[in-house]
């Protein structure tokens, strides 16, 4: 019990930490008038896209309950009460956490872009760190805060550990829920605008990116903030969640060992992760001669080393033994390994070879970027297919079976989600100061140090997809083994989703089939909305005399695109996401248990290569039409090159920043929801069976 109180209290001290920096940053410069309304434009136009669809995600969580309510009626009115309160819960931390994140990120912005005209390069990469830093640190202190609090507050109440660690399931699948909307619809809204603006300003027009003649300019640095801050922390929340929360509830079921113990290791590392994110910034000072995104990169490396050694000891002290410290070791390398690997493919020679691709054209850029996407999903899933298998080995050696060790990879992968987050959210804020410096006509020097920060927040946002998605596959299967012990133990039934039945084998393939439909579905509505945003911005172009020629005094309706992308990423989020929640119920009703495990194995074993495949390519297409741009190499800007790489990049902007990273999310919602909903599943699906069984005899 000291442990999960431990992590309750380092939750509650990071989430003080984390409003500290918030005012730090607003009592630094913000510039120039022109400057801060320019970065009001920018804010206000997120927190209007945030309130629209956090009105829409509680319409729809408002559903949710009533499911909740009425599917598990029957496990008395304890349990659907204290799941309510978890599912809300859940959801309104994710909400508060992206908020304020994001609220940070667009005060943050404007004042890395006057730290970079007035005082250099580190001092505009300190506040954009500090700026990313309130996002990472809120993400990683009100999820433990959620999960240590309701499991103390549920236990006390109950007295039951077994009840208060499943009802806490509902807190992640509240997670997932607004993870999912935050996702796919920021994903829309951001991509809708940068794919319409790129498209008709830079190629059409000629202009470049950031060019305040541009109507869909605002748009585009709103989205950074709405997908690449706000939909990033959700999803990592939701990642961090899922994978203790399935520890939780396999601690709990645990016949050969101390649940409390298995509970309570669990919520620590959480606790010990967060606290070791906070150190961070600390090391940015002997790290300042370093490029911006090698000092990024090793303050990461830096608290993943104080939260190994620091777990090592823990887990030593608890256990007299360290079985359970190589799972957490393993999952914790290969979320750096795959983020490194993301790197590698999207930098350096496989770059250059992507952008002298496009001299032949933009169908040879596209086919190599498939291409090259393809061949860097091949070592991160081997990584994580070898990690998984030892840890789960040494959870079996461990007495809480082999899936605890999955969870506590999981755990391991992402307890450090507090600076995985920071230097991830750092990456939008320096893309908003370029634009901000760009469309205040600060001149290149000042334009040529956010461009440094962009890139290396480019780098460091590859990295956070990259442990979002293989944080997955622990996730998935963590959480496969939670609904398994329920299953055995809850109603006495033998699981086993045998391949050599033919309901497991169909359900798999429905299951493989999922991330690419929930794909299509995103990837589409972002091409319908560019559409409108490609339409609008010619037509301001023709009805607003001197704008396109940059006449003084005109200014362009920015507040028209980003309504157009707002209602347009509103509209098209609804139906991914409801997919995800109900895919699993249907499937589990209408072909049983055991059909649904195979339906979680399947969706997993096509979606993760798929996620892998898109984030990457997407990576590699941005960097090498940034490549000719800011070497100009190729014929540099304005070039058929240029153009065909910037057409290249539109393809690879949803494939990043939408339908790749929400991937992760749709699998984590459907492995959680068959969880949550799993007595409701299995009464229902009897039920079925016993009418069919009166209607057709036998």
């Amino acid at each position: 019990m000291n442990l999960v109180i431990f992590s309750l209290v380092s939750a509650i001290l990071a989430f003080l930490v984390a409003i500290y920096i918030s005012n730090l940053v607003k009592n630094k410069d913000a510039g120039s008038e022109e400057m801060i309304a320019i970065s009001s434009y920018i804010r206000e136009g997120a927190r209007a896209f945030l309130k629209r669809e956090y009105t829409t995600i509680a319409f729809l969580s408002l559903l949710v309950v009533i499911l909740i309510a009425l599917g598990l009626s029957y496990e008395g009115i304890s349990y659907v009460i204290y799941t309510i309160i978890a599912f809300i819960i859940g959801s309104a931390f994710s909400l508060l956490a992206g908020w304020i994140g994001m609220d940070t990120a667009t005060i943050s912005n404007v004042r890395t872009t006057n730290a970079a005209k007035n005082k250099g390069l580190i001092e505009a990469f300190k506040i954009a760190y500090l700026g990313g830093s309130v996002m990472g640190l809120s993400v990683a202190s009100l999820s433990l805060l959620g999960m240590s609090g309701l499991f103390l507050i549920f236990y006390f109440i109950s007295n039951n550990i077994q009840l208060s660690a499943s009802v806490v399931a509902g807190f992640s699948m509240g997670a997932a829920f607004v993870a999912l909307f935050a996702r796919v619809g920021g994903g829309i809204y951001t991509k809708a605008a940068d794919v319409g603006a790129d498209l008709v300003g830079k190629v059409e027009a000629g202009i470049p990116e950031d060019d305040p003649r541009n109507p869909a300019v605002i748009a585009d640095n709103v989205g950074d903030n709405v997908g690449d801050t706000a939909g990033m922390g959700a999803d990592l929340y939701d990642s961090l969640v899922a994978g203790t929360v399935s520890a939780i509830v396999i601690a709990a079921f645990a016949r050969s060992a101390d649940p409390m113990l298995g509970i309570g290791y669990a919520l620590a590392l959480g606790g010990i992760g967060t606290l070791s994110s906070i150190l961070g910034y600390t090391f940015i000072p002997f790290l300042k001669n370093l490029k911006p995104e090698r000092i990024l990169l090793l303050t990461v490396l830096l608290v993943g080393l104080i939260f190994a050694i620091v777990s090592l000891v823990l887990t030593l002290i608890l256990f007299k033994n360290l079985v359970l410290f190589w799972p957490l070791i393993f999952g914790l390398v290969s979320g750096i390994l795959i983020g490194y690997i993301a790197e590698f493919f999207s930098t350096g020679k496989r770059i250059i070879e992507l952008a002298q691709a496009s001299s032949s054209g933009v169908a040879v850029n596209i086919i190599e970027g498939i291409a090259l996407g393809m061949k860097s999903a091949v070592i991160p899933a081997i990584a994580v297919a070898i990690s998984f298998v030892i840890a789960f080995k040494m959870g079996e050696v461990s007495g809480y079976g082999g899936f605890y060790g999955v969870a506590i990879a999981c755990i391991g992968m992402l307890a450090i989600t507090g600076i995985t987050v920071t230097v991830d959210a750092f990456g939008p804020i320096a893309d908003n100061a370029g634009g901000i410096a760009e469309m205040a006509g600060l001149g290149k020097e000042v334009r040529k140090t956010t461009d440094i920060l962009d890139a290396a927040g480019n780098t460091t946002a590859a990295i956070g997809k990259g442990f979002a998605i293989g944080s997955a596959i622990f996730t998935v299967m963590a959480v496969f083994s939670a609904f398994s012990d329920m299953i055995t133990q809850r109603f006495g039934l033998e699981f086993n989703p045998s391949l050599m039945k033919p309901e497991v084998v169909a359900s798999a393939l429905i299951g493989a089939i999922i991330p690419f439909f929930f794909s299509s579905g995103a990837m589409r509505a972002v091409g319908r909305t560019a559409k409108l945003v490609v339409e609008e911005v010619r037509r301001q172009w023709k009805e607003i005399p001197g704008l396109l020629e940059g006449k003084k005094g005109v200014r362009a309706d920015y507040a028209k695109i980003v309504d157009i992308t707002t209602a347009g990423a509103i509209r098209n989020m609804s139906i991914p996401g409801m997919t995800a929640f109900l895919s699993p119920i249907v499937v589990g009703i209408l072909f049983g248990l055991e059909a649904l495990g195979g339906f979680l194995v399947g969706a997993m074993v096509s979606g993760i290569p798929l996620a892998l495949m898109m984030n990457n390519a997407g990576a590699a297409w941005d960097n090498a039409k940034k490549y000719i741009e800011q070497t100009g190499a190729f014929g540099g800007k304005g070039s058929q090159t240029h153009k065909a790489a910037v057409e290249g990049d539109t393809v690879g902007d949803p494939f990043k920043d939408t339908a790749g990273p929400s991937l992760n999310i749709l699998l984590k919602m459907m492995s959680i929801v068959s969880l949550v909903f799993l007595p409701f599943i299995y009464e229902f699906h009897k039920t079925i069976v016993n009418a069919l069984k009166f209607i057709f005899g036998g």
